[in-house]
């Protein structure tokens, strides 16, 4: 059974629940580490995902780890983040322990920066991809075409529905609960065909500026026309896209509206793989976030 307590230099840190933690020492931990996440980004994390966190006697946060869980089969594995002290002396990985302990049984996905991944292969997940972490200051977008048959227009709360069966149909997952909590934060665009929604895009506050995703369309000139106007209303302003791809047309739309890939990370999984974007039928194209896929 692994231990509640963790021996870190001349003091103890506890394994606590994240939902104790001060939001304000969640933030000093992920913008230690060169993460942009707002206490709004961290409060979203909280309330579609569960973790750990390890906290110290004066409730100080030197690491977290979080579980996302979808239907009773499937979850990821996100927000893994520690102090350099905590990493070196195994901290991560102790924390890890007790997310596979809670999750047990259940098909993980993650997404491993270049820091965790020899850790995350050490647990026994396995490659699977790369995605590529888009961002920067917008610029004039170009011009996309709609296919003809193709209607285009702006998100509504009446869609909820809908989106929730673009997901299921793009994920295989249950994953309402965050369908619900994005559309609660979010502007979006649909496409729609005979009055049928077949592409949808999300746009929400992230960070330094909004992050699209996620996007679900049958093709790539779908996921375009329903990200273009999105991105049009952001020129000049800073955002960010995930994308599991580097030569994609999305990918060129995004390096044409002047976003940079800053970062790649490798999409594991442990137990069966995890979709994103397959190639048939209905896809997810950009992600949530990289935590939640």
């Amino acid at each position: 059974m692994l231990s509640e307590s963790f021996l870190l230099d001349a003091f103890t840190v506890s394994a606590r629940d994240i939902a104790d933690a001060d939001v304000n020492s969640l933030l000093a931990l992920s913008l230690g580490v060169g993460w942009s996440h707002r206490a709004e980004d961290w409060e979203f994390m909280r309330e579609v995902g569960q973790g750990w966190v390890a906290m110290d006697e004066t409730g100080r946060v030197h690491g977290a780890a979080m579980w996302f869980p979808f239907g009773d089969q499937h979850a990821t594995i996100g927000m893994v983040i520690t102090t350099p002290r905590l990493q070196m002396q195994g901290g991560a990985q102790w924390l890890m322990g007790h997310v596979l302990e809670r999750t047990k049984g259940r098909a993980l996905g993650l997404h491993a920066t270049k820091q965790s991944h020899r850790m995350f292969l050490s647990l026994g997940f396995v490659d699977e991809g790369t995605v590529y972490q888009y961002q920067g200051h917008v610029g004039t977008p170009p011009q996309v075409s709609n296919a003809p048959d193709a209607e285009i227009r702006a998100f509504s709360h009446s869609d909820v529905p809908a989106l929730r069966e673009l997901d299921r149909a793009a994920t295989g997952w249950t994953r309402d609960a965050l369908i619900d909590a994005l559309v609660a934060r979010s502007r979006g665009t649909v496409l729609t065909r005979a009055g049928k929604i077949e592409a949808c895009a999300l746009m929400r506050p992230f960070g330094r500026g909004t992050v699209t995703g996620p996007i679900f369309a049958a093709n790539e000139e779908d996921a375009l026309s329903v990200l273009y106007p999105l991105m049009l209303d952001r020129a000049g302003s800073f955002s960010r896209i995930d994308l599991a791809s580097q030569t994609s047309r999305l990918a060129d739309f995004a390096a044409q509206c002047g976003l940079q890939v800053r970062e790649k990370c490798t999409r594991m999984s442990f137990g069966t793989p995890w979709p994103f974007s397959s190639g048939v039928g209905l896809s997810m194209f950009a992600l949530a976030s990289q935590a939640t896929g």
